[in-house]
């Protein structure tokens, strides 16, 4: 995709159309609380993810508890979802009760500390693809357009000549990422309630581990802990990259409106009931973005509203399907590696 550096709006239109989508969106109903919802989905999830560790007690020291790493990351990214809702104050609407909660779903239940992440993820959706704002697409193993590729240096300039086909299995790590940057966050000072969220991750990781080399012998514990690890990371990283990945990025000031610079840097997946809950409702991204305090349970209601509103402002609105959507993704990590892969002789001075 092409990097924006303007609106391909008048600026004059700033806000005003917004204005009158979420009007379309509150006359629907779609910003209400969903309490029962949430009430059910937080036990669902609750049971299962105490009861996979429960099954894991029972039976014991076999390699058959590889089975067991896999389905726990997958119960592990749904916790993880729930996190993500809270976070964003679609179950509670009051911000401290929803971080104590977080607490347990982000530190406890998955050893990722919920203050860091909730700060990154804020300033992610506050400037969604913006090159020197959003943290996700900061500079690093991965260079997101080509003019990131123009000043990579160390292992960048070899890693970003194959980053295509180093996505997915790098995804692999991305849980233990998460892990090991929730530890960071607690290390060092200025983390809010840094106590609380230091405890916390004491209290996950002595329980995780501690249970699970009381269980298995150590060879299959570690193996069970990379297992697990990786299949999380990928679970998770394949849900979060057709977001906005290969979608426009932006440098510097913009005179985008809100709704355009949201809906122009995301991505919808298309799909069925299954879609919506393996990807914990974030297929719907576009209207997240732009409505983040909805409950996730209303986005595909909001989609079709959201979809007429930008063809009536000829906003263009972008969904495909999930497999398509990693395409494009990979498709454009590919393009951007070309000034590394290919890099043009300086011109004589």
């Amino acid at each position: 995709m092409t990097m924006l550096t303007e609106a391909p709006a008048p600026a004059q239109r700033t806000g005003s159309d917004f204005a009158q989508l979420s009007r379309r969106i509150n006359a629907a109903g779609l910003m209400r609380r969903r309490p029962v919802y949430y009430a059910i989905r937080f036990s669902i999830t609750a049971a299962v993810f105490i009861g996979t560790w429960a099954a894991f007690a029972f039976i014991g020291n076999s390699w058959w508890q590889l089975l067991t790493a896999v389905f726990l990351a997958v119960v592990s990214a749904q916790v993880a979802f729930l996190g993500h809702d809270l976070a964003h104050r679609q179950v509670i609407r009051s911000r401290t009760t929803s971080e104590r909660v977080g607490l347990f779903t982000g530190n406890l239940a998955n050893g990722m500390g919920y203050g860091w992440w909730n700060d990154k993820h804020n300033r992610h959706h506050a400037n969604p693809n913006h090159e020197e704002l959003d943290p996700d697409v900061a500079p690093g193993l991965f260079v997101w357009s080509k003019r990131q590729a123009g000043f990579a240096k160390g292992i960048t300039t070899w890693f970003g000549k194959y980053q295509a086909e180093l996505f997915f299995p790098i995804l692999t790590l991305e849980g233990l990422n998460l892990n090991v940057s929730g530890i960071k966050s607690v290390v060092k000072p200025g983390l809010k309630n840094r106590g609380v969220e230091a405890l916390f991750l004491a209290l996950h990781w002595a329980a995780y581990l501690g249970l699970i080399f009381t269980v298995l012998s150590p060879g299959k514990a570690v193996v069970f802990i990379l297992v697990h690890k990786a299949a999380w990371g990928l679970y998770m990283g394949s849900v979060f990259a057709p977001n906005h990945k290969g979608m426009p990025t932006f440098v510097g000031e913009t005179e985008l409106d809100f709704l355009r610079k949201q809906v122009l840097t995301s991505r919808n997946v298309k799909g069925g009931w299954f879609t919506d809950f393996a990807l914990g409702g974030l297929n719907y991204q576009i209207e997240h973005h732009l409505f983040p305090a909805m409950p996730s349970v209303h986005l595909k209601h909001a989609q079709p509203i959201v979809e007429q509103f930008c063809v009536e402002k000829g906003i263009p609105y972008h969904a495909t399907g999930l497999i398509q959507s990693w395409k494009e993704a990979l498709g454009e990590l590919h393009a951007h590696g070309e000034p590394l892969r290919n890099p043009q002789p300086a011109s004589a001075g």
